[in-house]
């Protein structure tokens, strides 16, 4: 089978409107497309079409600072203090150590997942580092790994700052340019006189319909407010495969962006993070990556850089644009190379025996209820910031099950719908107590009653 016979296949089983797909093989591409741009004002999705592919610009935001490392203009581990010296936080001590490189690897502690918007002017980032003054520390500077959103904004400021231009001529001049990646874009006004991609969500009625608003704020492009066509994400996993570019970042500096810098064994997110990419392995093999997610439009992106292997998904589909993405994946990283990973093996346990699991958790973002029900755990979801879900579309999600994994009774794997194998595991407090949560990459406090 194909990659366009299969990316058909899953598109039609899971009602997904668009998407477009490419490999990376050594010197050989091949791109597959299915479906339309929007279900009201329909076009038929082309290899020309741009789709919104999220946090893997994280990836572009990273790679454009590294640049600046190697010409010595930037060191990644001095404190951000020596390149945004107004920065202020919630915890002092945390604003005047935190280096450039706790940004880059989710490692910063404070609230992340923060979209602010702070208008469209060149000034919206100064204006979101401002606004972070009021940011809570959640957990403590280089403890944990908690993805962060806010960190890459202000990530982005610091590049800014450095290169002396707005963010996004920063990346033109230091990265997209001379790369000649021509069809990367990072303003609304650029990208409506082309062919795009609208995001779907499903209504109430079960209907798939448009999702409304297009695009993010301004403040959140170094976060994943970038836009591109499928085949200039191949052209940036050739890049950082090693396929050209040498004279942009050299292979030793591209390489350093791939070494772990954080680890984080059993997250959603992989089990460590190098500068920006999200590392796990698979049959022995290195995978590094970075997916993405914004109002309804999901972007996936893989690299084997061992076997010159690029995987590229990008869908306009909120509702099953993540199940897509994770069944081509896996289908193509068997099929091409062979690679394959073993289900879990799932502790059978009883509800007693997962009550000490059960409570809120608490994110700036979103509420986590735990309940045990026949041997899982159910996770009933509300969206508490509403700027991170579609126009009409309701707060509160479908319910999650998690089930503990056996040989580490903190580790647990949502068996079964759209997440399914999405990895996660609770924290404890120095008394052994459950107080935490990382779920979907992030860490959540738990609601912990007064000890007794």
């Amino acid at each position: 089978m194909s990659l366009q016979e299969k990316l058909t296949e899953l598109a039609t089983e899971l009602d997904v409107p668009g998407a477009v797909a490419g490999i990376v093989l050594g010197d050989e591409t091949e791109v597959a497309v299915h479906g339309v741009t929007n279900v009201d004002h329909p076009l038929p999705v082309d290899e020309g079409t741009l789709f919104q592919f999220g946090s893997t610009g994280k990836t572009v935001t990273a790679t454009a600072l590294m640049v600046l490392a190697e010409q010595g203009r930037i060191d990644l581990d001095e404190p951000v203090r020596s390149y945004v010296p107004e920065l202020r936080l919630t915890d002092q001590d945390v604003a005047e150590k935190v280096t450039v490189l706790q940004l880059l690897n989710h490692t910063a502690g404070w609230m992340g997942d923060i979209i602010h918007d702070t208008g469209d002017g060149d000034d919206c980032l100064e204006k979101y580092v401002a606004y972070m003054a009021a940011l809570a520390q959640v957990t403590p500077l280089g403890d944990s790994v908690s993805y962060n959103n806010a960190s890459l904004s202000l990530a982005g400021h610091v590049l800014a700052r450095v290169h002396g231009t707005t963010y996004e001529q920063a990346v033109r001049e230091l990265v997209l340019d001379p790369l000649g990646l021509e069809h990367t874009f990072g303003f609304p006004k650029d990208i409506m006189t082309m062919r795009f991609a609208s995001g779907h969500h499903r209504g109430d009625d079960g209907k798939v319909g448009v999702a409304r608003p297009w695009a993010l704020p301004r403040s959140g492009t170094p976060a994943g407010g970038w836009t591109a066509t499928v085949g200039d994400q191949l052209l940036w996993a050739r890049f950082h495969l090693g396929g050209y570019g040498e004279e942009v970042l050299s292979p030793k500096g591209r390489a350093r962006m791939q070494e772990p810098t954080a680890h984080m064994p059993g997250s959603a997110l992989g089990d460590a993070v190098g500068i920006s990419w999200l590392l796990s392995e698979l049959d022995g093999a290195l995978l590094v990556g970075h997916g993405g997610t914004t109002i309804g439009q999901h972007s996936d992106f893989l690299l084997v850089p061992e076997r010159g292997f690029g995987f590229v998904c990008m869908t306009n589909s909120g509702p099953n644009g993540g199940e897509l993405h994770g069944k081509l994946r896996a289908w193509a990283l068997e099929n091409v190379l062979g690679l394959s990973s073993e289900e879990p093996e799932l502790a059978d346990l009883t509800d007693a025996q997962l009550a000490e699991f059960e409570g809120r958790y608490v994110t700036s973002a979103a509420v986590v209820d735990l309940t045990a029900q026949q041997g899982r755990l159910i996770a009933k979801i509300t969206i508490t910031d509403t700027s991170l879900i579609s126009e009409g579309q309701s707060p509160e999600q479908p319910n999650v099950p998690l089930a503990i994994v056996v040989g580490d009774g903190d580790k647990y794997v949502i068996p079964e719908g759209d997440a399914k194998g999405m990895k996660g595991y609770f924290s404890r407090d120095a008394d052994g107590r459950v107080d935490g949560v990382n779920f979907s990459g992030r860490h959540m406090a738990r609601e912990m009653a007064p000890k007794s």
